[in-house]
């Protein structure tokens, strides 16, 4: 079995790219660019960085629920740049997102330890068996 695009590869973590950008915000306004190259820099995106379109449509719906303000950057050289900042509601919303994921983070360290758990039980038992020689 190819696991590579299985759940169990963690590559499934597209709904962690609100706090991500949240997060990323709450530093300091950016543009959109820039974003891209922070998100980048995250341990989440190292086998495959954020896809900038996905990341502007992620952008505009925080904007419609009030979680970022955007304002034109009239820079004096090169084009006008959309600048992203966190609004008040969207502090308040990534700091609901942090009680989530230390509640995930806490509920999966609870899991890995069950099952490292469970797997030593089972190798204990195999060895006892027949020096683990059996495959059981």
């Amino acid at each position: 079995m190819d696991f590579d695009d299985c759940a169990c590869s963690g590559k499934t973590l597209g709904r962690l790219l609100q706090p991500a950008v949240m997060g990323i915000l709450a530093r300091q306004p950016l543009h959109g660019y820039l974003i891209v190259r922070r998100l980048e820099e995250l341990a989440m995106f190292k086998d495959a960085p954020p896809d900038p379109t996905g990341l502007y449509r992620l952008l505009h719906g925080m904007e419609r629920e009030k979680l970022v303000a955007s304002s034109w950057d009239l820079a004096d050289t090169g084009p006008a740049k959309r600048r992203f900042e966190l609004t008040g509601s969207g502090r308040a919303c990534l700091a609901l997102w942090i009680r989530t994921l230390e509640g995930y983070r806490a509920a999966i360290d609870d899991l890995l330890k069950s099952i490292r758990h469970a797997g030593r039980r089972r190798a204990a038992s195999r060895r006892r068996c027949c020096g683990g020689k059996c495959g059981e």
